[in-house]
């Protein structure tokens, strides 16, 4: 029996294929996950703490790989260096390796939480300075499965500068695909310095998308946007840590930014599987906060089209409802707009398996404006962490939850900052600006 199949997320189809192919999804229409043979022992949380002394095992050190067990799509022995040198894709064991939840005293006041109960998990210290490197080590150790040449993907900036790394490392070509004029000048320059071939595509992240799934189809290009089921393995890896911080009692909410839905698909799926292996005893709920000039997802599940709310409806969700809300989008002639480009997502590709984390966890959906963004952003930085626009998301979105009464002032909230400030001049306009909540201007003598 493989160690880890590929099966179709639509229960009334439910096929299933083995892994040694980069298709990603079913021929029904429907995407992929990965779904391991056996279930793995607890006895495991003891290894995965042993291993933090690592002594110089870069999977050891790799806040990725150090869960190699909960991710072994390889079937490789993991207490072998060799086999693991062998198969697995890390950047030195930097992925993950900083990132934790922290707590924030002055971002908790703001979202009017306990200071005690309030954490969130800078994933910036990334290498790349984003979550995606979490994904992108897992998608790659695949690709070299494959024997791969060329990594493809869509980017409003993250994806691009990860790939683009990991590809450098690895001796893989990458093209990567941006909306031209949409991407924050320190993302689009770490493509360059990595050394991706950049393809600037007229219109948004969506257009691009389109754009590289279609190449990959013609050139045999292997994908690492999130619709690639290895992508959202990596991914759980960031649950990992939280549950690893906490003890293993898992908080009462996680929150993310919601944009293509990856993290959100993957954090539903990774809470799913502790808690049938018996690793949790109750499944947190989910938090998505989305941009209000990007707001799909939002808008969808809370009934504000056709009147009908959107949900996993048993792995059958109304998918016509969401073309004809795309469709209705288009002849309005809307376009996602917010300053967060990170999150600036119109068609979340992961829709469907976001929907399930939704159900999954008893999860809600809310949005904030830029502006709460960017004071979101700026209290972060004012406690010593940095973080990009789109990770302002969390504490803004928490402090909406908290004052519609969703959240409790002591429940135990985890919140994602997915990613670095690679945006300068939005910090300096926000403190230039003396209206804004934590703006603190220049003076001049």
């Amino acid at each position: 029996m493989p160690v880890a199949i590929k099966k179709c997320i639509n229960p009334s189809c439910g096929l299933s294929f083995e892994i040694e192919n980069d298709f990603y999804k079913c021929p029904c229409g429907s995407l992929l996950d990965i779904v391991y043979s056996v279930a793995p022992s607890k006895d495991l949380i003891e290894v995965f703490y042993a291993r933090r002394n690592h002594g110089g095992n870069i999977f050891n050190e790799s806040g990725v790989w150090r869960f190699r067990d909960l991710i072994n799509f390889l079937g490789i022995n993991t207490e072998s260096f060799d086999e693991c040198a062998g198969g697995l894709v890390s950047l030195d064991g930097a992925e993950g390796r900083l990132s934790r939840p922290y707590k924030m005293s002055k971002v908790a006041d703001y979202a009017m939480m306990n200071h005690d109960n309030f954490l969130l998990q800078p994933e910036g210290y990334n290498p790349s300075g984003s979550f995606k490197d979490n994904g992108m080590s897992t998608a790659v150790t695949h690709a070299k499965m494959l024997s791969v040449k060329k990594l493809i993907c869509a980017s409003t900036g993250n994806t691009s500068a990860s790939a683009a790394m990991y590809a450098a490392n690895e001796n893989i070509e990458c093209d990567v695909y941006i909306p031209r004029g949409e991407v924050a000048a320190g993302k689009l320059g770490q493509a360059f310095q990595f050394g991706a071939q950049v393809i600037q595509v007229d219109g948004n992240f969506d257009d691009a998308l389109e754009a590289s799934l279609a190449e990959a189809d013609e050139t045999q290009g292997y994908t690492v946007n999130s619709v690639n089921p290895f992508r959202l393995e990596g991914q759980k890896a960031i649950v990992y840590r939280v549950m690893e911080h906490l003890n293993w009692n898992p908080p009462d909410w996680i929150v993310y930014p919601g944009g293509a839905l990856g993290n959100t698909s993957s954090c539903g799926k990774c809470l799913l599987e502790l808690y049938q292996w018996g690793w949790i005893k109750k499944i947190p709920r989910i938090a998505v906060i989305n941009a209000e000039g990007a707001n799909s997802f939002y808008e969808l599940v809370n009934g504000l089209f056709e009147n009908k709310r959107l949900d996993w409806n048993c792995g059958r969700p109304d998918l016509e409802m969401v073309e004809r809300y795309y469709l209705h989008k288009q002849k309005n002639g809307f376009h996602p707009k917010t300053r967060a480009t990170a999150i600036q997502i119109g068609k979340p590709a992961n829709i469907a398996k976001a929907l399930r984390a939704i159900e999954i966890s008893k999860g809600v959906v809310t949005q904030v404006s830029d502006e709460d963004m960017t004071d979101g952003m700026s209290v972060v930085g004012l406690n010593g962490f940095d973080c990009e626009m789109a990770s302002g998301a969390v504490p803004a979105g928490v402090r909406k939850l908290r004052k519609e009464g969703i959240i409790e002032s002591d429940d135990v909230v985890v919140g994602i900052l997915t990613g670095r400030q690679k945006d300068p001049k939005l910090p300096v306009e926000y403190h230039s600006n003396r209206s804004n909540r934590y703006a603190r201007p220049a003076k001049h003598k």
